[in-house]
């Protein structure tokens, strides 16, 4: 489904988005994250946040991707969102999966201040770090970090390298081009002690590619 059959849902409501995609929530998670929606699109109209402003780009993009990311976090991990700007998949992932316990961080002080005002307006207990992930990184300690449309792979392990001791992988929605992303951060010797393993692949929206989930380690196992 393109981004332009979405006009084909003029009166299109959360709970028939996500029944089209067959993902079944309780009620409450629904509302939720209905609020969340509506909230996230008011604050779009002042700063540019997301480009998925309706019901069914927010199901097939946001919360898929939110999803197939959960699927790999077990009961109670502690996760970094890293540069969540509106809150994806974050907040979504504090929604879907209340037991996690889930930090949002962005080095970009306007989307900070929004996606705090955001997850407060909620009552989600979210905390939200204005900072790179690798200055607050050395004051904090995280099961898992999630990244989702942040940069390139080679970008993303320059920054992480030295916190490598603070948290034990990485989780990243990547789309096709992601094995020319591994090619070169090995080119340029970032997988280096790494493992990258493919977790999960499913069909990218209104394309014929797909989107993955990447798992990045140390070989060492060493955290």
């Amino acid at each position: 489904m393109s981004d332009e059959d979405t006009a084909t849902f003029p009166d299109d409501t959360l709970a028939a988005a996500l029944a089209r995609h067959g993902i079944e929530l309780p009620e409450e998670r629904i509302e939720l994250l209905g609020r969340y929606c509506r909230t996230l699109w008011n604050w779009n109209e002042k700063l540019n946040l997301t480009r998925h402003t309706d019901y069914e780009r927010f199901v097939s993009r946001d919360v898929v991707d939110s999803l197939a990311l959960a699927e790999q976090l077990a009961q109670g991990e502690r996760v970094l969102d890293v540069g969540t700007g509106g809150g994806v998949p974050g907040v979504v992932l504090a929604i879907i999966r209340p037991d996690l316990k889930v930090t949002l961080c962005d080095s970009v002080a306007k989307k900070a201040k929004a996606v705090r005002e955001i997850v407060e307006s909620l009552d989600l207990r979210v905390p939200v770090i204005h900072a790179p992930a690798q200055e607050h990184l050395p004051h904090a300690r995280y099961d898992t970090l999630v990244l989702r449309a942040v940069a390139r792979l080679r970008k993303i392990l320059t920054w992480l390298a030295p916190c490598w001791d603070r948290f034990d992988r990485l989780l990243l929605v990547k789309g096709p081009a992601w094995s020319d992303e591994r090619g070169e951060a090995r080119h340029h010797g970032l997988m280096h002690d790494l493992q990258l393993r493919k977790l999960k692949s499913y069909p990218m929206p209104g394309t014929d590619s797909e989107s993955v989930v990447l798992e990045i380690r140390r070989e060492s196992g060493e955290s």
